[in-house]
């Protein structure tokens, strides 16, 4: 009875201490279940949910970015615009009738591709043109591994692409985007990329301030149209070195 009485005891001991451990781990970590909570963001889409949790402490700029646009409703109406189904889905530029949204658009951000986040299947990274720092408001999901997006310090051009989380929840909703039918559309010569039929972003949320957002519209005035006429320099993302040929082409170079 002694001996099962302290085996009991340990135990116990142990249990309490793992508990404790984890506490400290998640102290630690510098992350409480609200702070994880809060990094959160849902992209309720026509083809069904994505949830991707941001990495504020390894991209802080490009998180801190998506997360402005997000609540600012920036993103909600926009669309996919651009689905490569061996490579990546893109969004968060376009509307239905393939026009770039320009009024609510800030300022570009420093490239933070060098913070150790892969590219790999399942991560959100930051779109931008062939300059180095000029991602603003377009994002692409990794659909597969894709290593030439990443840095490299040992290349001339070691840039690549800013990783800031990945998608927790809906990789299915994914995958239905990446294997919707294409078509090549006049106002994005770029080939078969455009969905045919539009895939919407009908609404984008911080995870817990739905309740928050949806107050805010309601109190938000219309905002102004966006400026007519004005040129359209489109964020990309370059495709893998060994895509194929005319792939390459259109993304050897900013599009218009």
């Amino acid at each position: 009875m002694k001996r099962l009485a302290m085996l009991a005891i340990g135990c116990v001991l142990v249990i309490g201490t793992s508990g404790v451990l984890a506490e400290e781990a998640v102290k630690a970590d510098g992350k409480s279940e609200a702070a994880v909570k809060a990094s959160q963001v849902k992209l309720e889409t026509t083809l069904g949910n994505i949830v991707v949790e941001l990495d504020a402490v390894k991209a802080p700029l490009s998180t801190e970015n998506f997360l402005r646009y997000v609540r600012e409703g920036f993103y909600d109406g926009l669309i996919f615009h651009r689905v490569i189904p061996n490579f990546m889905i893109q969004g968060g530029g376009m509307d239905a009738e393939m026009e770039k949204k320009r009024d609510g658009m800030h300022s570009p951000i420093k490239l933070e591709s060098d913070n150790g986040l892969l590219n790999v299947r399942g991560t959100i990274a930051m779109a931008r043109t062939n300059a180095p720092h000029s991602a603003t408001s377009q994002f692409f999901i990794n659909v597969v591994d894709n290593p030439p997006l990443d840095y490299n310090s040992s290349q001339p051009n070691p840039n690549g692409y800013a990783v800031f989380g990945k998608v927790v929840e809906g990789m299915e909703t994914v995958d239905k985007i990446r294997d919707t039918e294409c078509i090549t559309h006049p106002k994005y010569p770029a080939g078969s990329v455009v969905p045919a039929t539009a895939v919407v972003i009908n609404k984008a949320y911080v995870v817990g301030e739905e309740k928050k957002a949806a107050e805010s519209e309601k109190a938000e005035p219309e905002k102004a149209a966006p400026e007519a006429g004005k040129a359209a320099e489109v964020e990309k993302t370059e495709s893998p070195a060994d895509a194929e040929k005319s792939k390459a082409q259109v993304e050897e170079v900013p599009e218009e």
